[in-house]
């Protein structure tokens, strides 16, 4: 049996904040009352009959009401109808001949990631009418493109392409970022090259067979600026993030994001899944790369800012392996005098940590402990700067709101804990009148945090969307009130393992 530091469980689906804010879009002038802001889940419903896997990201049109859903274990792209959200209608889904893993849209167009049937080849990202879902264009991108988004200004698509290796790790095709200019139909796929001899810094990771940056690096998110000129892409197991010039068609700055000291009283973790305490924080001689997947970009008072998700990665295959368990490892006895009470499994002994980076004399052993991701969300400005890590706040918030959901691995309290704990994996903003609201996706614990970020040097807790049969979260869409079928603002959250979308709505 489990002990619980906290028991106060919070059940049901309707959630409501005392924040009083503004509500409206962009730059409205438009002032309410939300002192009274309610969260309330409307609708929602099951895409695929299968175990899981067949709903990950989601993108909805405004004109048709469509919301489209990647469901990559049938190789198409579901359509359903939400004009009622309430009872959401099936329609046509849009075979592909490859596996889909992101959509994105803009003005009647559906853009879709499709992965090569051999995934280290290259993949295409293929546009589609959203009112007849007829083909408009597909363009040849790099591997494996795993994220596609549009640029504000709808001139531009840019894809990730993450290019993983097989699992033999034989095949390792470069990573890359694809430019298609939708006006002159021209595609522009940007490699690494240039930063082979570049000295990055600041933690950014380079490991494994074939170990050069080109070779090395795994785009895995984008986010484009409101003008419509820099994206940012994410490179998650290289802990770092790349700058792309979108009218130069160019890569200009690759930075890396430090670590997080778990040493540090406002750090603390729980590291173990076999303490049988829920909840049990402590200061750890650990740093953590913060290795994030989704980014959004938020321009707020008139700076710009980066906000990341810190779920953290690794690589695992069979021909290299990175992940290690503390137990497993010979520590430096200078260092870590006491590593026999370390490796202990209700203390560190259980925690995933890399072997690819630690053993900073080369002797074997090992002189510093690097864990997977920061368990966190963080605001950077756009040079990589830190404004804002959320700290310890995820996994504290999650514990005194409903602790039999803590670090959980689908339902099971703890079950995360000696891995990546709650799994930060989405993030996406809205902006309510003045104020700018992010929403948080919880690949483990479950559910969606919101916080309002309008100071982005102190964000406010203001809610955590969560239904139990919802597992997994992957992607995460706002919609403004101006776009929505319901006339007020929506969350919509598309769940991997439950195969399911949740629709919210704030009022």
């Amino acid at each position: 049996m489990k002990k619980f530091l906290v028991v106060f469980v919070v059940s049901g689906v309707l959630f409501t904040s005392c924040v009083k804010d503004h509500i409206g879009h962009g730059g409205e002038n438009e002032d309410v009352d939300v002192s009274a802001l309610t969260f309330s889940k409307i609708g929602g419903f099951t895409n695929g009959s299968g175990d899981e896997g067949f709903a990950e990201i989601s993108a909805f049109d405004s004109k048709t009401k469509k919301l489209f859903v990647v469901n990559p274990i049938e190789n198409e792209v579901s359509v359903w109808d939400i004009t009622t959200p309430s009872s959401a209608v099936k329609l046509a889904s849009i075979t592909l001949t490859g596996t889909p893993n992101s959509v994105a849209v803009f003005d009647g167009i559906l853009a879709v990631a499709v992965e090569n049937v051999n995934k280290q080849l290259n993949g295409t990202v293929q546009t589609y009418n959203t009112e007849t879902q007829a083909l408009l264009n597909t363009y040849n991108v790099g591997a494996l493109p795993d994220m596609v988004t549009f640029s504000p200004n709808g001139e531009f698509i840019i894809s990730a392409n993450e290019g993983e290796p097989n699992d033999d790790y034989t095949v390792d095709p470069e990573g890359s970022i694809s430019i298609i200019d939708i006006q002159d139909n021209e595609i522009n796929t940007l490699f690494f090259t240039s930063f082979n001899a570049a000295a990055i810094g600041n933690d950014f990771r380079v490991f494994g067979p074939s170990a050069n940056i080109a070779q090395n690096v795994e785009p895995e998110y984008v986010a484009v600026s409101e003008d419509s000129k820099y994206a940012y892409v994410t490179l998650q197991e290289n802990n770092g993030i790349a700058v792309v010039d979108l009218n130069a068609k160019a890569i200009t700055n690759v930075f890396g994001l430090g670590v997080k000291d778990y040493s540090l009283p406002e750090n603390m973790i729980d590291a173990s899944n076999k303490d049988d305490i829920v909840g049990n924080f402590k200061s750890w001689p650990v740093l953590g790369f913060f290795m994030p997947d989704a980014i959004t970009y938020a321009k707020i008072d008139g700076s710009e800012y980066l906000i990341t998700a810190n779920e953290g990665d690794s690589r695992d295959y069979d021909g290299y392996s990175e992940e290690e368990r503390v137990k497993d490892l010979t520590l430096d006895s200078t260092i870590f005098p006491n590593a026999a009470d370390l490796q202990l499994d209700e203390n560190l002994g259980r925690l995933k940590i890399t072997t690819a980076n630690g053993d900073s004399d080369n002797d074997g052993d090992f002189d510093q402990l690097y864990a997977y991701g920061a368990r966190s969300f963080s605001i950077w400005n756009t040079s990589g700067t830190m404004i804002y890590d959320s700290a310890d706040e995820i996994a504290r918030k999650t514990l005194e709101i409903n602790p039999a959901y803590f670090n959980a691995d689908e339902g099971e309290a703890d079950g995360r804990s000696d891995d990546k704990g709650a799994e930060p994996e989405s993030v996406t903003t809205l902006k309510i009148g003045n104020s700018t609201l992010l929403f948080v996706g919880l690949e483990r614990s479950g559910g969606v945090l919101v916080y309002d970020i309008t100071n982005p040097n102190s964000p406010a807790y203001l809610n955590w969307l969560f239904d139990a049969t919802d597992i997994a979260p992957e992607g995460l869409i706002a919609i403004s009130k101006d776009n929505s079928p319901t006339g007020n603002a929506l969350v919509i959250i598309t769940n991997e393992v439950s195969n399911t979308v949740a629709i919210y709505e704030m009022k």
